[in-house]
């Protein structure tokens, strides 16, 4: 049987979706997976072992569309059910398939009007859902994340003395939004407060400058590893890390992979949209109780009410792991 998966991005979505990628592997007898995202995505299944072929779109959907006809597919499990996806089903008559609910009535309520309509289901558990007609099943394990080799980060070399294997905290700072993430004085108190732990700071190049002004204001032992390593370099210095601190983002995920204890912080989204850590050990740190909470089910470039509680006023002062 050969299956085509749909998902375009980001890197969380897509890190979300491998244990479906995994169960059609493993539990469908010669099941060939293919799957299709963004060419910027491509590295994420570069050394799984559950994808038999990309198709990347690289030119016009319609290209994609015929390299996908060519392929004459048993069955689409679409994890995007988007415009983009819908169209392709839409050209790839005659296969069956089925799509994710995004449940967007549900996220509408909550964000809208602050009623919980949505239910206690991990999205893992959507996507599976999308792929049940093919009768796969719940394995148990969680998320799969997997580093080529050759991208593994040797902290001897790679960092200044003081930083060993799982005796340092990684911090992922970014996130696509500005609501978020912790401003800057919060995550600077947030590093005070692991102080004496080694603290790796992780972000994209974005991230660098903002982890330069952690580093001069904080006296902790702090490594700013924004912008200095890939993708896959970032995931090793999570999978070596004690624990992981992390916005609501694509690290956070990773960090689930690698069952990683996890302390999630969110601002403008919630737990409640289905997109917490899934099957590791983690505690949520937010602000309850705030009536404009959730803003969004993404997110905005600052805060629609110009006070942004749901990060200014977090309490990062705990009883971190020893």
């Amino acid at each position: 049987m050969k299956i085509l998966v749909l998902r375009f991005s980001s890197i969380g979505d897509i890190v979300l979706t491998t244990p479906v990628v995994r169960q059609l592997k493993t539990q469908l007898p010669k099941a060939q997976v293919h799957f299709a995202t963004k060419p910027g995505f491509a590295k994420l299944f570069e050394a799984s072992p559950y994808v038999d072929k990309l198709h990347l779109l690289s030119g016009s959907l319609g290209e994609l569309v015929r390299e996908l006809r060519a392929e004459r597919f048993d069955f689409i499990v679409d994890l995007h059910n988007n415009l983009r996806t819908r169209l392709i089903r839409l050209q790839l008559p005659g296969i069956p398939g089925r799509a994710f609910d995004k449940l967007n009535w549900a996220k509408y309520l909550l964000v809208r009007f602050k009623i919980n309509q949505l239910p206690p289901v991990h999205i893992v558990d959507r996507y599976r859902a999308a792929a049940a007609p093919l009768g796969i099943r719940d394995d148990g394990e969680g998320l799969d994340y997997f580093i080529p080799v050759s991208h593994e980060v040797d902290l001897a070399t790679e960092l200044p003395a003081g930083f060993r294997p799982w005796e340092y905290v990684a911090v992922a700072i970014g996130a696509q939004h500005a609501t978020k993430r912790l401003p800057v004085e919060k995550l600077i108190e947030l590093v005070q407060n692991l102080a004496p732990r080694p603290v790796v700071l992780l972000g994209g190049p974005e991230d660098e400058s903002t982890g330069h002004v952690i580093e001069l204001a904080s006296n902790a032992l702090i490594f700013n590893g924004c912008g200095r390593f890939s993708l896959h370099q970032s995931a090793s210095l999570v999978r070596q890390a004690q624990f992981v601190v992390s916005h609501d983002t694509g690290l956070m995920h990773i960090a689930s992979a690698f069952k990683k204890e996890i302390f999630s912080v969110w601002g403008n989204t919630v737990p409640q949209f289905g997109m917490y850590p899934y099957r590791t050990r983690f505690e949520a740190l937010e602000v309850l109780n705030l009536p404009c909470r959730p803003c969004s089910k993404i997110g905005f470039g600052k805060c629609p009410q110009g006070h942004f509680k749901c990060m200014r006023e977090q309490d990062l002062q705990r009883d971190w792991p020893e």
